[in-house]
């Protein structure tokens, strides 16, 4: 009997030691995931700026500004170019329980984007802008789903939620409602006149970029990145409320030059994008926020 209390210290001890290499395991695992899942991440945030681009163009070209015909040409291959890397993020994310992202969904976009490329010469700019955002949204759905399951939920104790819907659902609605005001407003710029029904859709996008830029100031703690981003994204939302929206026409302004510009904030903000992936990278990767996956490394 007195061997009793010794035996049950020891059967105590083994499955406290037990229990915690499970959550190591588990940790390491989950650790893992999520930086899989923030190159896939990574992938589809290019994916998204790509057709962004694709779509301002295309805007531009069918409102007569034949000059970004060859610049589609040349987007368009760095779109093809995508689909390799993300077929291998696909086939890796179709091994979860409940997958983000699958390769039959992967083919079926990739269908619908050449049949917008070939049907594109048909289209009015309008119809274009439609097609293109529909494809668009599609993308950043399969952004959030990614950064909400396999970073947000997996590794909430240790990244900060505000730095994580920065990266996977602020900032790329920021770059989308950017993306539709340069598409939009290249189009106004070619024809020289801004209609109603698009002064409308302007403004909205302006109130709309504005209000998702603030709240991603709010979560934000990288500093400069942030305040490039802002003041572009200010300038352009001043630009376009004082030359793209009077009445009386369009002022000063050419197809190129509004694209050039629109171009610039989006890419500050896409820039604003990779400094918070980094900073996901670098915190998932420090054994003092993540000790699980160096425990496993050894």
């Amino acid at each position: 009997m007195s061997l009793l209390p010794e035996l049950l210290s020891v059967l105590l001890f083994i499955a406290a030691a037990l229990t915690l290499l499970l959550r190591r395991k588990r940790g390491a695992g989950d650790a893992a995931s999520a930086q899989q899942a923030l190159h896939a991440c990574e992938h589809l945030l290019m994916l998204a700026a790509h057709l962004q681009q694709h779509r301002g163009m295309s805007s531009a070209w069918l409102a007569g500004d034949k000059n970004f015909g060859p610049r589609l040409t040349s987007k368009r291959q760095d779109i093809e170019h995508l689909f390799h890397p993300l077929h291998d993020a696909a086939q890796a994310e179709c091994k979860q329980a409940t997958p983000c992202l699958t390769v039959n969904e992967l083919s079926v976009f990739r269908f619908k984007w050449r049949s917008l490329v070939d049907a594109l010469p048909g289209l009015t700019p309008e119809k274009s802008i439609a097609e293109h955002s529909q494809l668009i949204a599609t993308v950043l759905d399969w952004l959030d789903a990614l950064g909400e399951a396999r970073v947000g939920l997996a590794m909430g104790r240790q990244l900060p939620l505000g730095l994580v819907k920065n990266y996977v659902h602020r900032l790329p609605a920021l770059t989308e409602c950017l993306g539709q005001a340069r598409a939009l407003g290249s189009s106004v710029a070619a024809r020289g006149q801004c209609p109603a029904v698009a002064r409308v859709r302007l403004m909205f996008l302006v109130t709309r970029a504005e209000s998702l830029l603030d709240q991603a100031c709010q979560a934000d703690d990288l500093g400069g990145r942030s305040g490039e981003a802002r003041r572009m994204v200010q300038a352009l939302a001043e630009l376009i409320r004082t030359r793209m929206l009077a009445q009386e026409g369009v002022h000063d302004i050419t197809a190129d030059s509004y694209f050039t510009q629109a171009t610039g904030a989006i890419d500050g903000v896409f820039a604003w994008i990779r400094d918070c992936g980094h900073s996901l990278e670098q915190r998932l990767d420090n054994p003092a926020v993540n000790p699980a996956l160096h425990l496993q490394g050894g």
